[in-house]
């Protein structure tokens, strides 16, 4: 029997300087390679978690994840597979300033360069394909981009319970998911939280919005009693979300979630089809990250990444 295969996660860190986008590399100490900064999942950690982890633990840098950029596949030299997964990831002038990196053990020094160079630069075969997939949304004018986040409520107790069903709570399985994908969406930094009134959607969002100091915004026009009634308004809520421009988490539920997908591919002028279905399936305590330009909306859905509960 095969050896369970090994984990990580990195990102690709760019920065735009007099109008050129550079590329940050990290010089291994031990290895003395040239790579993507990148490293192994921790026990119970998710990805999106260890990426901005790894980040900041070997270039200092503190940030906020943007698009994936795909899934790097290699094997080790015990045998097994290392399984990597990239994201882009902007690193703004606050976050330079921040940075606490000092020539270390395991990183000597750390280097900006543009796509070009970096291409040359890196060691190994399978950051260069990442990279690439990188230089695709630059050449495509969609680096800089925000996220809606549609996260399905945690799992609640039966309609049958004795209330009315928008005050369900949640079991004490919704309750942990609830607390485990706060690790998990704040790697894309948050900015704002909007919830159904409904008490499972603004209990699952609860330990989001103290973990982040975010007030909850809540909204009947996403709930699931105006939905049934006839009185929902999604189109306003992601209209309003989409001129901000700025990440934000919509927790609401299973019935409300496809219209969702549906108002944000109407506003951004993207096609539809299955991948909204799918993305709008969600189990309880699931969500869809569905990444816009920042710049230019109308450019349609740059990438949607799904993720299932992790209880």
């Amino acid at each position: 029997m095969s050896e369970p295969a090994v984990f990580a996660a990195g990102a690709v860190c760019w920065r735009l300087v007099e109008g050129r986008i550079l590329i940050l590399l990290i010089h291994r100490t031990v290895h003395g390679d040239v790579t993507i900064p990148k490293g192994k999942v921790d026990p119970g950690e998710s990805l999106p978690r260890t990426a901005v982890r790894e980040v900041q633990e070997e270039t200092g840098l503190d940030l906020a994840l943007g698009v994936p950029l795909g899934i790097s596949t290699y094997p080790l030299s015990d045998g097994r597979d290392k399984i990597v997964h990239y994201w882009a990831a902007e690193v703004s002038p606050e976050a330079i300033q921040r940075s606490t990196f000092v020539p270390n053990g395991e990183v000597a020094a750390i280097e900006w360069v543009t796509i070009k160079k970096a291409r040359t630069y890196l060691s190994y075969k399978p950051d260069v394909e990442i990279l690439e997939s990188f230089e695709r949304l630059v050449d495509a004018g969609v680096t800089r981009t925000f996220a809606l986040i549609a996260l399905r409520h945690g799992k609640a107790v039966p309609r049958s319970w004795d209330g009315p069903d928008s005050s369900r709570p949640l079991t004490h399985r919704g309750v942990k998911q609830a607390a485990s994908v706060v690790e998990t969406i704040t790697a894309w930094r948050p900015q704002r939280i909007i919830s159904s009134t409904a008490t499972r959607c603004v209990t699952t969002v609860a330990p989001l919005a103290a973990a982040t100091g975010i007030e909850i915004k809540r909204t009947e026009l996403i709930s699931q009693d105006a939905l049934e009634d006839g009185t929902a308004d999604v189109r306003t809520v992601i209209g309003k979300r989409i001129r901000s421009r700025k990440t934000a988490v919509l927790c609401s539920h299973g019935p409300v979630l496809p219209e969702i997908m549906r108002e944000i591919a109407l506003a951004t002028g993207s096609t539809h089809g299955a991948y909204l279905t799918d993305a709008a399936s969600l189990e309880t305590g699931g969500f869809s990250v569905v990444h816009l330009s920042a710049e230019n909306p109308s450019a349609g859905i740059v990438a949607i990444e799904t993720h299932d509960p992790r209880l």
